[in-house]
């Protein structure tokens, strides 16, 4: 058994083992447990959800709603010769999609194991592996810039995330990312009956933890209310456009975790927000 391998599997017992926990966590910890959750769920992920993601579908959450039906990004035929970046790709799936319309995307990423499954899918799609606070492109490089699901959720600043995004857009440019609906946090994360009553306060905005026995984060997720995105939207440089909570459709039948269709009829499963960069003075 190698070093590589042993280690690897020492990381994957680790996890086995996590206990969940709610708990401070800063940028650094958060960045390194999520490069490592990542790294080594990856291959499980998109297994278990490529089929419904597609390579080269735009789904902006569980419950299916499709950029090209939603087009929060702008009509389909007016991204030909737009460049656009995808922050947390994964696969880059929503950036195949981007190119199959004329967009010049680029997929970046924090997780090594997701590019490796962009690169086993193909597509000739830049991909960058980099961290969303600090992206490693000059200023006013894109047109758009967008993440579903996608490091987000996992920063303990988000703010900074979204300064850097302005950063990187040019004037007027778009910023459209989609989280874990915040209302969400106030009930259990299961598909049944049982996660369909309030457990915990919609207003703790302790990080969910998971972590081994020396006490070292192995997933962290942070909660923002509502109102918290929307100050983080502009203390970033932003003016928000829209905020779309899709309905659960008729034809999706699946589970994806906490997602279901008997909750997504009752409770909102996903927030997707779109913004404009600010160019006045903030």
């Amino acid at each position: 058994m190698n070093q590589e391998y042993e280690q690897h599997e020492d990381q994957d017992a680790a996890e086995d083992d996590a206990e969940a926990t709610r708990r401070d966590a800063g940028d650094a910890e958060s960045s390194r447990a999520s490069r490592g959750w990542w790294d080594r769920n990856a291959d499980e992920y998109q297994s278990e959800h490529g089929a419904f993601l597609g390579d080269d579908r735009f789904v902006w959450g569980p419950e299916g709603l499709d950029e090209a039906e939603a087009e929060l990004l702008g009509p389909a035929a007016a991204l030909k010769g737009r460049d656009v970046l995808e922050i947390g790709a994964g696969a880059a799936q929503c950036s195949r999609w981007l190119a199959a319309h004329g967009a010049r995307p680029v997929a970046l990423d924090l997780s090594h194991r997701q590019l490796q499954h962009a690169l086993r899918i193909g597509g000739g799609v830049p991909l960058v592996e980099a961290d969303a606070g600090a992206l490693p492109f000059r200023d006013g490089s894109f047109d758009l810039v967008c993440s579903a699901y996608g490091a987000v959720p996992f920063v303990a600043d988000p703010v900074r995330v979204f300064r850097e995004v302005r950063r990187v857009l040019r004037p007027g440019g778009r910023w459209v990312f989609s989280v874990t609906h915040p209302i969400r946090w106030a009930f259990p994360d299961e598909p049944g009956p049982e996660g369909l009553s309030v457990a915990a306060s919609y207003f703790d905005r302790t990080p969910y933890v998971e972590q081994d026995e020396q006490g070292r984060a192995v997933y962290v997720e942070h909660h923002r209310t509502i109102g918290d995105r929307v100050r983080d939207v502009v203390a970033g440089g932003f003016r928000l456009v829209d905020l779309v909570e899709p309905e659960w459709p008729a034809w999706n039948s699946q589970e994806w975790g906490g997602w279901s269709p008997l909750r997504g009829n009752l409770i909102p499963g996903t927030a997707i927000f779109v913004c404009e960069r600010q160019d006045q003075s903030y």
